[in-house]
């Protein structure tokens, strides 16, 4: 793809500044809208289980594309689905390093964290155990986004961000029952 990775384009300050918030918002739904197709319109389903910020390719408009299904793994009902872990470290949902059981789930764990890292422009590490962050408690728009852009002016653009952080956070719930499906992920971002 033209403009490469994700990855590349938050660490790149130049490429950085060219992927404004509406662009980002729309990354994130791109992504989001690959991953219901996968565990929701599929037969059997499928489980990327390596949605990182390294296997979202963009194009040269920008658009988000979910790439890499060499882990990808179809869900049967009739088998407990234990695996080894694959993935990126710190994109693998905790359950799944715990009892190495992959669902659906897992991916909507690192789905979050992407969503969170497109949002402020760098993989969010420790914050993502800080109880603020979990909680979105006192959590302030300008303390979570990308400093290299900047703030948003239109209101409508402010409340599409947070929306975004909003099921972000909820994504990255520790348990992985309190997680949304993708669906509803895709709902609640297309509001």
């Amino acid at each position: 793809m033209e403009k490469g990775i994700l990855f590349c384009a938050s660490s790149d300050n130049e490429l950085a500044v060219q992927v404004d918030w509406l662009k980002r918002v729309n990354i994130i739904k791109h992504v989001a809208h690959a991953l219901a197709y996968m565990h929701h319109d599929c037969s059997p389903p499928i489980v990327h289980r390596d949605i990182s910020s390294n296997n979202v390719l963009l194009n040269s408009e920008l658009e988000g594309f979910v790439a890499d299904f060499g882990a990808a793994r179809l869900l049967d009902p009739n088998f407990s689905n234990q695996t080894v872990i694959v993935g990126t470290l710190g994109y693998i949902a905790p359950e799944h390093a715990y009892n190495m059981i992959v669902t659906e789930k897992c991916d909507v764990y690192s789905f979050g964290v992407v969503a969170l890292e497109t949002i402020g422009g760098k993989h969010p590490g420790d914050l993502i155990s800080s109880q603020n962050y979990l909680t979105g408690h006192d959590a302030k728009l300008e303390n979570i986004l990308d400093k290299r852009l900047p703030y948003p002016t239109n209101r409508l653009i402010e409340k599409k961000i947070m929306r975004a952080y909003n099921v972000a956070l909820a994504c990255i719930l520790p348990d992985p029952k309190c997680r949304p499906t993708m669906r509803s992920v895709t709902r609640e971002l297309s509001c």
